[in-house]
């Protein structure tokens, strides 16, 4: 059965687990889930360390070989390390704890295992998109289990890798990307578009969606877009620290590389900056709007963006109005997508819209923080509580407030436009039953008072050439909204019909495979007892036709 919003009866795509051998091979059907999930995990996770050994090889032979090592076991060690590194898995080395990762590293094993989760969609059964977390948990738990045991197997007398963060960031990342990897596969397969899943969600739940997006992304852009330009107003200081290290041309590479993998860690310290914690480059330091206080840094040419000790630049503090600027987005989105356009408790669904933005900034905090080894390096980052509850409170105060202000300008435009249809037919009749001014008339002995008589066509003209006011527009939309959403609703319900008829149909199919069943063994039990006692007794016509 084919209902509006799901693909056609005819022509449709191969959906998941089937065969796609030509006619008269035989068909090898779908595959099993869990054993096909440890293949894809085991695939992601060899792509990832064969692109790390490539690299780790690379800055073998371009630098110096001390800090890889000369062996092939360290260099090895050394590549196992860095792939978990791509996972965010911290180690402990002599001096300290190595936690200070980059962010942008996940990109690697996060693409691969968004393609193994594909692939696994593609090869196995998955029954409904409501399914997709168990193609998640069958990429997951073989991914983490690979992690842990790399975990172990990276360990050195000096380098120690952590075994329950490898395990947990393996199984998070594989979850998340392999989940994502396939219920793209299976809206492919099924021609489901991705506003249509956003309207399966709940209508609250999706508003907080838009909002929270919205916000965080408003957030991330500032925090870019500050990052950049107190880079470009250093950059002579960054090409002086690139210059030191004199890195040649492949160390310039992977150098620039680096600074790539670090760049989200870099804007979420802005972001931190611009909501006013700020952030800390060591102990008893501090870079705030407040004051800089920093004191001598590594070489490194990203860090030329920081400011120099004392108070904060002036421009910068242009930034504070970031966090206000994206909780005004946030608030107006959340209203505008919310389930009912007029609601007094929108100020309230606002500044809920300002905590969830305020949680996902403290994970944010938390990822891009971190120790480099001991001493004044040993606290880098933000205060991942301090930014998630400042956060809360600035985005969500704007949000509530901008919440409530396009909570009030769509009330008075649906309160404009009730009245402006219920005053439009008044007019109307007043217009028709107008009479036209008379022309003067002539007078004088014999002359009759004359009324002149327009044709019909004049008064039809003038309101068939009206243009429709403000309030109007916004009742016809209103009214092609509230289609739209009958619209949705009844093609909700028809593909709840449709399921249920697929179910029905499912149902039919296996009592009929099972009822065909029991007739083969009642059938071969019957064909044994027979060849078991060699008699087989046939009813002769005069004994069938005998009363």
């Amino acid at each position: 059965m084919s209902t509006p919003g799901s693909p056609p009866d005819r022509g449709r795509k191969r959906p998941s687990g089937t065969s796609t051998d030509p006619p008269g091979e035989p068909s090898h059907g779908p595959r099993p889930l869990y054993p096909t999930g440890g293949i894809a995990a085991a695939t992601a996770a060899g792509s990832g360390l064969a692109v790390i050994v490539t690299l780790t090889i690379v800055g073998w032979v371009a630098a110096p070989h001390a800090p890889f090592g000369e062996e092939i076991v360290e260099l090895l060690q050394g590549a196992v390390l860095a792939w978990l590194v791509s996972h965010h898995v911290s180690f402990t080395i002599q001096d300290g704890q190595f936690g200070l990762l980059p962010i942008g590293l996940v990109l690697i094993p996060a693409l691969l295992l968004y393609r193994s989760g594909r692939w696994l969609a593609r090869s196995c059964e998955i029954g409904r998109l409501r399914h997709v977390h168990l193609a998640a948990l069958a990429i997951a738990g073989p991914y983490a289990a690979i992690a842990g045991t790399l975990a172990l197997l990276a360990r050195t007398d000096t380098v120690e890798p952590s075994m329950p963060r490898a395990l947990v960031m393996g199984f998070v990342i594989a979850f998340l990307s392999g989940g994502l990897g396939a219920l793209r596969q299976m809206m492919r397969e099924r021609g489901v578009a991705v506003r249509a899943l956003l309207g399966l969600m709940p209508g609250r739940a999706r508003s907080l969606l838009v909002g929270m997006g919205a916000a965080t992304g408003s957030l991330l852009l500032g925090g870019l877009l500050l990052f950049l330009a107190a880079l470009a107003a250093n950059l002579p200081e960054a090409v002086e620290a690139t210059r030191a290290l004199a890195p040649g041309v492949v160390g310039g590479t992977l150098l620039l590389l680096v600074q790539f993998a670090y760049l989200p860690n870099a804007v979420v310290f802005a972001v931190c900056y611009a909501l006013g914690p700020g952030f800390t480059v060591g102990a008893a330091t501090v870079v705030a709007p407040t004051g800089v206080s920093v004191g001598a840094l590594p070489m490194f040419p990203m860090l030329a963006a920081v400011p120099a000790d004392g108070a904060a630049p002036v421009v910068s503090l242009a930034a504070l109005g970031v966090p206000f600027a994206a909780g005004a987005v946030g608030g107006v989105l959340t209203q505008r997508s919310a389930p009912d356009v007029v609601s007094e408790a929108a100020p309230l669904w606002g500044f809920v819209c300002g905590v969830t933005t305020g949680m996902v900034c403290a994970a944010l905090g938390e990822l891009a923080g971190g120790s480099l080894g001991s001493e004044r390096l040993t606290d880098i980052g933000p205060s991942s509580w301090q930014v998630g509850l400042i956060a809360a409170l600035e985005v969500g105060v704007a949000a509530a407030i901008a919440a409530w202000i396009a909570n009030w300008w769509y009330t008075r435009r649906m309160r404009l436009a009730v009245a402006a249809a219920a005053e439009a037919p008044e007019k109307a009749r007043g217009h028709e039953a107008e009479p036209e001014p008379p022309e003067p008339v002539p007078v004088g002995e014999g002359l009759a008072t004359v009324t002149p008589l327009h044709p019909p066509e004049d008064e039809e003209d003038e309101p068939a050439g009206r243009e429709p006011s403000e309030a109007e527009r916004f009742a016809e939309r209103q009214r092609v909204r509230e289609r739209a959403r009958q619209a949705r609703l009844a093609e909700r319900a028809a593909r709840r019909e449709a399921r249920a008829e697929l179910r029905a149909q499912r149902a039919g199919e296996r009592r009929a495979r099972t009822a065909e069943k029991r007739r083969g063994r009642r059938r071969r039990r019957d064909e044994e007892s027979e060849e078991l006692f060699g008699i087989s007794y046939e009813a002769s016509p005069e004994e069938v036709d005998a009363p």
